[in-house]
């Protein structure tokens, strides 16, 4: 609670109509509008959702209902290695890896969106899949007993009983996943590319400023006391708000999910 009342203090003043809807985020000029970094975190965080959802969840119908046990135990605790793996090694590995590989294959800079959804998908799929997995197997036994009784295949049982009854917690795993890539800082910092004055994207190749990037690079030049340090608050009260929301969203799912069973 002190630190939320800290930031609403220190950046409360700052918030207004112009600052969430403001196109132009020009300090030196005074302009401090953070729409186009709002989109931009938006468009990060849900496009690395995707890559984990795409990747993550048939991993976790893999890792519950196909794999056999020894497979099980290579496969998760590797999985759930990610989490331990510092994000600043993720950051490097993009820098050195993925953004080259981006610039000359596709063009651009390299530093982009697709640099940091891939980065943050590899940091989210940890979790997308560790809650998707124990969601799927949390599904009654006697609910695919039932299922396969009645002549259904095991894919069917899988497609129309079980993911059907862990939709909840896969969905509750996403949204998890993407406050997780929202409030990623380093990482991200590394790969996105921060132009001075961001811009809304509009390509997947476009470099942009996410709002913790735009903290961490321009905190250490602040002058206190000033509109700018006080707007670089409100930028943190703007991500401990989406955080929030996000986080709620899940909280909701899992209690949806519990109360259906």
């Amino acid at each position: 609670m002190f630190i939320i009342a800290f930031l609403l203090v220190e950046g409360w003043s700052a918030i207004n109509l112009d600052f969430l809807f403001g196109l132009t985020w020009h300090p030196s000029n005074n302009e401090f509008g953070i729409l186009p970094i709002i989109i931009s975190t938006i468009i990060v965080g849900v496009g690395a959702v995707l890559i984990a959802l795409v990747i993550g969840v048939p991993c976790a119908i893999f890792l519950a209902e196909f794999a056999p046990n020894w497979v099980r135990n290579i496969i998760k605790p590797s999985v759930e290695m990610l989490v331990g793996v510092p994000s600043i090694v993720l950051g490097f590995f993009g820098l050195m890896l993925i953004v080259p590989f981006i610039r000359d294959n596709l063009g651009g800079r390299g530093e982009c969106i697709l640099a940091g959804w891939i980065i943050l998908s590899i940091m989210t799929l940890p979790h997308v899949i560790t809650i998707s997995e124990d969601a799927i197997r949390a599904v009654p036994k006697s609910y695919r007993e039932a299922s396969l009784s009645l002549g259904a295949t095991k894919w069917q049982t899988v497609r129309n009983v079980t993911l059907t009854s862990a939709k909840s917690g896969i969905l509750a795993s996403l949204i998890l996943g993407m406050g997780n890539a929202i409030g990623e800082t380093m990482a991200v910092l590394m790969v996105i590319g921060n132009p001075n004055i961001p811009i809304i994207p509009t390509s997947i190749l476009d470099s942009v400023r996410v709002l913790t990037s735009t903290i961490v690079m321009e905190i250490s030049y602040v002058e206190w006391g000033s509109q700018h340090q006080y707007a670089l608050f409100a930028i943190g009260v703007v991500l401990f708000v989406l955080v929030a929301i996000i986080n709620l969203m899940a909280r909701s799912a899992i209690q949806r999910g519990m109360m259906k069973r």
